[in-house]
């Protein structure tokens, strides 16, 4: 293990959020994702200043009082960190996350536009580009510039989609500064850029080339990246080395699965909440349980999940009774009318299943909309299939969380087009997330698996998973960083 080291994380959303009551005052709320796990780790072991969004009301009046300058928090481990909330304008704000961020470059990045009918992009968008996202990655530059000043050899560790332009915004103030962007979605094809208005999709690589690292999930997101660089901003680039060059620097652009923290769901599995559920789900729990646990987003593909299901009961009546899909779902981005219209076709297929094959007390989808970490940490004990079909993902947590705490021998069935698959794919059962035939038909092979079959391809997945942990990822980052950092300091 390294060296205690002087970190600057930058991410859209934070660690904690605050809220008010009238009866308790202010209070913390510990933020979800990935990045709050990792966040556990780096403060284990470094001196971090987390740089984030001030998304509520309270989030604003904390940053207020602090003068926009960094508080001091405490982890759930007891490890100090320093947090800096920015208070963007709400227009802008919200021209960059409900028109940029989300519809525009989600739905890029995850294939999920129909091309021959959207999108149109039209001034509104140019107006939420310039006024919004420009103006939202500005902000967090210049609060990104501030801690450098105090710390110049702090490294800074940008993450995701919301960010493609801060890089640039502070390489070209202080450009010796140790700089690297973690990517968490995929990155599709060059073609599939050229979709964006040309200055738009040359300033996102632009942005993203002033690091000195960027990171994705799997070979084939960080394979399509350098040739995206190549054909959008004409950079040199090896897709085998894994290296681009651009306005004189060489960037590292690197392969690096995020995982969990083994330890974290050790103790949710064995918590007072966590069991209470459980003991719920086993009272009324089927013979069989197919379960999802996945927010309401169309890239995670629910409705040809909920499709497959039925195929699945259709082709095998002799199991109507005996198998049942459980859905938990946390409901995404609903002020996007892409996501509230993709929540209601959830609703509407989840009922017309339920009504061509409920009988006896049987309802063959348990769909339940709600956000409880705990009822999906009970569910991940109970499975005995978990479908994870995903039309394209980054990676997907959900594909190792439910492992790693699973006690039936629960068999994965995992999207081709999830990032996860790279690694998993050799213990999971693989499916192409557009074909429904080959998704039920995955879904009896895995209820017809011998059980030692089962614990085999199981124990595997949860070896992988305790070994690659969260911390592991964390430090590969840096090791990245000070590689590149060097070479750029040894070339002539």
């Amino acid at each position: 293990m390294g060296s205690r080291r002087k970190l600057i994380v930058v991410s859209n959303r934070g660690p904690v959020t605050f809220s008010r009551s009238s009866d308790r005052g202010r209070r913390a709320h510990r933020g979800g994702g990935g990045l709050v796990t990792a966040l556990r780790s780096l403060v284990e072991l470094h001196d971090v200043t987390w740089i984030a969004s001030a998304m509520s009301v309270e989030d604003r009046a904390v940053a207020d009082e602090a003068g926009y300058e960094a508080i001091a928090e405490t982890a759930r481990d007891g490890s100090t960190y320093r947090l800096r909330l920015v208070a963007h304008d709400p227009s802008a704000y919200d021209w960059f996350y409900n028109v940029v961020a989300n519809p525009t470059l989600w739905f890029l990045q995850h294939y999920l536009w129909d091309l021959a009918r959207s999108p149109n992009l039209d001034r509104g968008l140019h107006r939420a580009w310039n006024e919004g996202y420009v103006t939202v990655n500005a902000g967090f530059a210049d609060a990104v510039v501030s801690e450098l000043e105090a710390e110049p050899e702090a490294v800074v560790l940008f993450h995701d989609y919301h960010l493609y332009l801060a890089p640039r915004f502070v390489r070209t103030r202080l450009p010796e500064a140790s700089l690297a962007h973690f990517v968490h979605i995929p990155w599709p094809e060059p073609d599939l850029w050229r979709v964006l208005p040309e200055a738009i999709r040359r300033a996102l690589h632009d942005g993203l080339l002033a690091n000195d690292v960027v990171g994705f999930h799997t070979e084939r997101w960080r394979r399509n990246f350098v040739r995206s660089c190549v054909d959008i901003v004409g950079a040199e680039g090896d897709p085998a080395e894994g290296t681009v060059e651009y306005d004189g620097r060489r960037i590292s652009v690197n392969a690096r699965p995020i995982s969990v923290d083994p330890a974290e769901f050790d103790e949710l599995a064995a918590s007072a909440p966590v069991l209470e559920r459980e003991a719920e789900l086993v009272a009324s729990r089927p013979e069989w349980l197919v379960l999802r646990v996945d927010r309401t987003d169309p890239s995670k593909n629910v409705v040809r999940g909920f499709r497959a299901f039925e195929r699945f009961l259709k082709d095998h009546p002799e199991l109507h009774g005996r198998v049942g899909m459980l859905a938990l779902l946390d409901p995404s981005r609903q002020d996007i009318p892409e996501y509230a219209e993709y929540l209601a076709a959830i609703q509407r297929v989840a009922r017309e299943v339920n009504d061509d094959f409920q009988r006896d007390g049987w309802t063959p989808i348990d769909l339940r909309i709600a956000d409880d970490f705990h009822a999906s940490v009970a569910a991940y004990k109970q499975y005995d299939v978990l479908l994870v079909n995903a039309i394209f993902d980054g990676l997907n947590l959900v594909a190792k969380e439910g492992p790693l705490v699973n006690e039936r021998g629960g068999v994965l069935i995992l999207s081709e087009n999830a990032g996860a698959h790279e690694e998993l794919a050799e213990w999971a059962i693989s499916v192409n997330p557009f074909d429904l035939t080959g998704q039920a038909e995955a879904i009896y092979a895995a209820l017809e698996m011998p059980l030692g079959e089962r614990r085999v391809r199981l124990n595997a997945i949860r070896a992988h998973i305790r070994e690659h942990d969260v911390s592991q990822w964390v430090e590969a980052q840096l090791t990245d960083v000070d590689a590149a950092v060097e070479s750029a300091r040894a070339r002539p």
